[in-house]
């Protein structure tokens, strides 16, 4: 029973972190969140390493979970359950090193070269847990490939924020055309919803940092807010709409940040993007 527990925690994990629509996974969020802290300490002097190397850890705790629970179930089983090649003694090795040798080789897929299971209940347990080891390879690849376009899309919000800020946008919004106004404030708005998804769908993403200060959004974003009080200045229906909306987005922004930055309850959205680039900042390398 222990065993199924730990089998099943595994996977219900791989299941939140990759089906929920949320990424809700427990272990996964413990994982980058200790890394997190970790590289915080040191003022993330390892730079951009922590959220790739969240990822490859959570995966072996994925793996493990699932190599020790079958383990599990299988220890009850060895040595009587299996039939062991010519020149192998069982009585040589460990039970529990057994049970985990069998486990992780069926979990690789690898197959038996020199054990074979005898028990009926094993013989149909055995492909259960090859298939659940292919299962993971595949999850914990398509996990990889979802990461980067959510990064992508930060990225270049990033950079858009950063173009207009060297143009001096929020300074020469007086003398520009309210479609003009009106079309940057909506363009910015729509490209932080999307970010404020893919940080409420992929959490992990907060971890990953940007090594080009210009398209890390916690050293760009404080520039939408000059923007959104300069608009909001301007006299105009366009203007003052489009202010709001852009407000409206950077309140939206500032949900899931509270939570990673610790700036729950009353915190406004200057104090949250403000606690954003400070756990972002990276320390002077002497």
């Amino acid at each position: 029973m222990v065993g199924a527990g730990i089998i099943a925690l595994g996977l219900m994990d791989v299941f939140r972190a990759l089906m929920h629509s949320r990424s809700e996974a427990a272990l996964s969020k413990v994982v980058f969140s200790a890394l997190w802290a970790v590289s915080r300490r040191f003022g993330h002097r390892l730079g951009s390493i922590v959220g790739p190397a969240g990822m490859v850890v959570t995966v072996l705790v994925w793996v493990l979970l699932q190599a020790v629970g079958w383990a599990l179930v299988y220890l009850p089983h060895v040595p009587d359950g299996f039939d062991y090649s010519s020149g192998i003694d069982p009585g040589r090795y460990p039970v529990a090193a057994e049970a985990l040798y069998v486990s992780l080789v069926t979990l690789a897929t690898l197959g038996f070269g020199d054990v074979v299971a005898t028990e009926p209940l094993i013989r149909v347990l055995a492909p259960v847990e090859a298939l659940t080891g292919f299962a993971l390879l595949t999850a914990s690849l398509t996990w990889f490939m979802q990461i980067y376009p959510p990064l992508s899309r930060r990225s270049a919000l990033a950079l858009r924020l950063h173009g207009l800020a060297e143009a001096d946008f929020a300074a020469a919004v007086r003398d520009l055309s309210p479609d003009t106004i009106s079309r940057v404030t909506e363009g910015l708005a729509t490209e932080i919803n999307v970010v404020t998804v893919d940080l409420t769908q992929h959490s992990e993403t907060y971890y990953f940092q940007e090594a080009n200060p210009y398209q890390a959004l916690s050293r760009q974003v404080h520039y939408a807010l000059e923007l959104c009080d300069a608009v909001a200045e301007v006299d105009t229906v366009e203007a003052r709409v489009g202010a709001r909306t852009l407000s409206a987005s950077l309140d939206r922004l500032a949900v899931p940040l509270r939570q990673f930055t610790g700036r729950e309850g009353d915190a406004g959205v200057r104090e949250v993007l403000a606690a954003y680039s400070a756990d972002h900042q990276r320390a002077a390398r002497g």
